[in-house]
C-alpha cells in the first residue's frame, strides 16, 4: 500500500502520513502526587529528566482518569506527546527518566520513545516549509474504537493496530490532504489498492477506510495471534505491515503503539489526544483544526503573522 507522506515533519515523534497502504516503495517513583494539575507542577522544573518524568506521570494520570474533562484530555495528551518527542530526541536520558515514572508506566514510556526514534528516523531533516494539508477535529475516541472493534471482529486485525496505522498516517484523522504520491484517506491508501480491498466504500469515510486497511491487513496475514506469543503469528503481522508501509521503521513504530494500547487499553485516549505538531527548520510548530493550506508554505512567511 504505498506511497504515503512519511518523510514529511510530523512529530509522533514527527508523524506526517507516512506511507501509504498500496504497492510502491516508501517514501521516505517519581514524587509526583496526583493528576490534579501536572501543568503548573511541571512548570517549575529545570529542563531535563527530571521535567519529563514530572510531565510523564502527571500526563499519564489524567490520561488514565475516567473521570478527566476533556480539556484536561486535551491539554495532558499535548504535553505527554511533547515529552515523549523529548525523551526520544535524548536517548542518553532513556536511563534516569525510566527509573524516574512510575514503574507501571516504564514500559509504556519506553514504547513512545522508541516510535518516536523510528518515525524521526523516516522523517528525515526539519522542513522549511509548511504542508498543503487541512486539519479538523478527529471523529470521537468512542466512536473510532468502534470501529476498531467492527473490524478487528469481522477480519481478526487487532484493534490496537489498526488505531496505531490510524495514528500514524493521520493523526486519527485530524490531517486531510493526500501525501505526494496520491494516498488518500484516513488510513493513506492508494487509489489501486483501495479498488482492490475498500470493498466498495468511500476512502474519506472513517469507517470504510478502517474497514478496509482491516480488510488489507488480514488478506496479508495479520491476525490478533500476531500481538500474543504466537512467533509465527507475530510474523506474519510484521509482514502485512511491511506491505502496508515497505520500512521496518514503520513495522517497528506501529508495534511500539499497539502494545501500548495492548498492556493498558485505556492508552488509546491518550493518543487519541496527540495533536499534529510539525517539526520545521524553526522548531516544531502546532497545527490546530482550522489551519488549512493549498499550498506548501514557507515557515518564515508562516510565522511572520502568527509569532509564537
Amino acid at each position: 500500500m504505498r506511497g504515503r507522506w512519511a518523510a514529511a515533519g510530523l512529530v509522533v515523534a514527527a508523524l506526517v502520513p507516512v506511507a501509504g497502504c498500496g504497492d510502491q516503495p516508501s517514501r521516505a517513583g517519581s514524587g509526583v502526587p496526583g493528576a490534579e494539575d501536572p501543568a503548573e507542577r511541571c512548570a517549575v522544573a529545570v529542563p531535563g529528566p527530571a521535567a519529563l518524568v514530572c510531565e510523564i506521570d502527571g500526563g499519564e494520570a489524567v490520561l488514565r482518569d475516567a473521570a478527566a474533562t476533556p480539556e484536561r484530555i486535551t491539554d495532558a495528551g499535548s504535553r505527554v506527546q511533547a515529552a515523549y518527542r523529548t525523551l526520544g530526541e535524548h536517548p542518553e536520558w532513556d536511563a534516569v527518566v525510566l527509573a524516574g515514572v512510575e514503574p507501571g508506566l516504564r514500559t509504556h514510556t519506553e514504547h513512545a520513545a522508541l516510535a518516536s526514534r523510528e518515525l524521526a528516523s523516516m522523517h528525515g531533516a526539519p522542513r522549511p516549509t509548511l504542508p498543503a494539508w487541512r486539519i479538523v477535529e478527529p471523529p470521537p475516541a468512542e466512536r473510532l474504537r468502534a470501529h476498531y472493534d467492527e473490524a478487528q471482529r469481522r477480519f481478526g486485525v487487532p484493534w490496537q493496530v489498526l488505531a496505531a496505522v490510524n495514528l500514524v498516517e493521520t493523526r486519527m484523522g485530524r490531517i486531510v490532504g493526500l501525501s505526494s504520491a496520491g494516498a488518500q484517506g484516513p488510513m493513506q491508501f492508494m487509489p489501486r489498492t483501495w479498488a482492490a480491498y475498500g470493498l466498495g466504500g468511500q476512502v474519506w469515510e472513517t469507517r470504510d477506510a478502517v474497514l478496509g486497511a482491516a480488510n488489507y491487513l488480514a488478506a496479508n496475514g495479520a491476525s490478533v495471534a500476531g500481538l500474543g506469543g504466537d512467533v509465527g503469528a507475530s510474523e506474519k503481522l510484521d509482514r502485512a505491515l511491511h506491505r502496508y508501509n515497505n520500512d521496518v521503521r514503520y513495522v517497528r513504530a506501529i508495534r511500539h503503539y499497539a502494545a501500548m494500547m495492548a498492556a493498558e487499553p485505556r492508552a488509546f485516549v491518550g493518543l487519541h489526544a496527540w495533536p499534529v505538531d510539525y517539526r520545521t527548520t524553526e522548531g516544531v510548530i502546532p497545527l490546530t483544526p482550522g489551519y488549512a493550506s493549498r499550498r506548501q508554505i514557507p515557515v518564515a512567511e508562516y510565522l511572520a503573522t502568527r509569532p509564537r
